[in-house]
This record gives structure tokens, sequence and C-alpha cells, in this order.
């Protein structure tokens, strides 16, 4: 499956946490390009953002292979559970890859302010 149709097949809070979780990384370029004081004290509130976007849409997603494991009779195989489990991770996945990068940069931009 491309990643077009797996973003497709998303529900539109799937799709907002992931759009969340990608203001960290935004900030930290910006404060690697341009450090200020302000956009340092601004990674604290965003970078919360984003780890609550990412556990957030984890647990939406659980909710969703839980409730379809209720609402089915009979339940969908552990296979397809499985699945959902594991796409379930993804916002989570992307969540920690942006904030590490987002706060790598911050590190790097440390060095270059004054």
């Amino acid at each position: 499956m491309e990643l077009i149709d797996m973003l497709g097949n998303a529900s539109i809070a799937a799709l907002l946490s992931l759009l969340v979780t990608l203001f960290p990384l935004a900030a930290g370029v910006a404060y690697v390009i341009r450090p200020t004081e302000q956009r340092l004290a601004m990674m604290r509130p965003i970078s919360l953002a984003g780890l609550f976007a990412g556990l957030g849409g984890t647990m939406l997603g659980f909710m969703n292979v839980l409730r379809s494991f209720f609402i089915n009779e009979p339940p969908p195989p552990a296979r397809i559970l499985a699945v959902g489990a594991a796409e379930s991770l993804v916002t989570l996945f992307v969540a920690f890859g942006c904030l590490t990068v987002a706060w790598l940069c911050v590190a790097f931009g440390m060095r270059r302010h004054p």
C-alpha cells in the first residue's frame, strides 16, 4: 500500500494528530536558522502539543481496534487486530521522530546562540 493510499484511509483525527506532530520540527528548524530566546521559549509548549497529539492519535487508534473487536460478530482474526494496533503506533512514531529532530536542532542552535 502506498503512502498516499494509507493517508487517504486515515481519519480526520489521525491526520490532525500527524499534522500537529510536525509543528515542533518546524519550530526546531526555525530556531536553528535564527536562534532567539522567544523561539526557544516556544519550543517547550509546542513540544508538549506534539507529544500529546502523538499520544492522543495512538490512543484513538487503539480505541478503534478495540471497537472493531467488540462490534463484529464473530470477532476479527488476531492478524487483523495486530495490523490495526501497528497502524495505531504510527502517530506516536512520527511524533517521537519529529521531537527528536526538533530538539537536536535546538541543541545545534544553542551553540550558535550568543
